[in-house]
This record gives structure tokens, C-alpha cells and sequence, in this order.
């Protein structure tokens, strides 16, 4: 009877884990410089694509998306690519250009 009470005490704290498991674990935004995805909320509505390319501007490519789900816990996905006229010899003599928005 004690070693069952013993036992029962000691798998007690594993026993509560499942119950928080994966509530802190997702990440709001998570890519890299082949492209990368967004947790969808309302919040990011108008948003999304600018969080997308300062992202992929980083690694001075433009960005992609690839697909948006507007569900909570859907995801938006993009995807990071070099701009059209990239000249790799050229960027490293000159930087890359700067384009005016006009």
C-alpha cells in the first residue's frame, strides 16, 4: 500500500504537465532567409506583409507570401527571394540599390 501511495505521490507533478503543454511553446513569427511564418490574429490584419519584408530585408531579399489563413491558429506564410536584376558582384562593390517610392 505504501509503495502504491509512494508512487502515486512521486508521478503526481508529470501528471499536470499535459494540461499546460504547448500553451507558451508557439511562436508569434519564426523564419529564416528562405522564408519564414506569422501566427494569424487580428492584430497583424494589415500588417502581415510589412513584418514579412523587413524580415526578409535582412538578408536583402524581398518578400513572398505564399499563403494566408485568417483563422487563429492558422498561419501566414512567406517566402524570401532575391528582388529581380539582383547582381551579386555588383552588390558588393555598390551596395544594394536604393530605390525611391515615388
Amino acid at each position: 500500500m505504501r509503495k502504491g501511495l509512494f508512487a502515486a505521490l512521486l508521478m503526481l507533478p508529470f501528471a499536470a504537465v499535459p494540461s499546460t503543454a504547448g500553451m507558451l511553446d508557439v511562436p508569434p513569427f519564426k523564419g529564416n532567409d528562405t522564408g519564414g511564418i506569422i501566427a494569424w490574429s487580428p492584430a497583424i490584419a494589415h500588417t502581415y506583409r510589412d513584418i514579412a519584408a523587413a524580415h526578409c530585408a535582412t538578408w536583402y531579399k524581398a518578400a513572398r507570401i505564399t499563403s494566408v489563413h485568417r483563422r487563429y491558429g492558422d498561419y501566414v506564410s512567406f517566402e524570401c527571394h532575391f528582388p529581380p536584376g539582383y547582381d551579386p558582384r555588383k552588390w558588393m562593390v555598390y551596395g544594394p540599390p536604393v530605390r525611391a517610392l515615388y
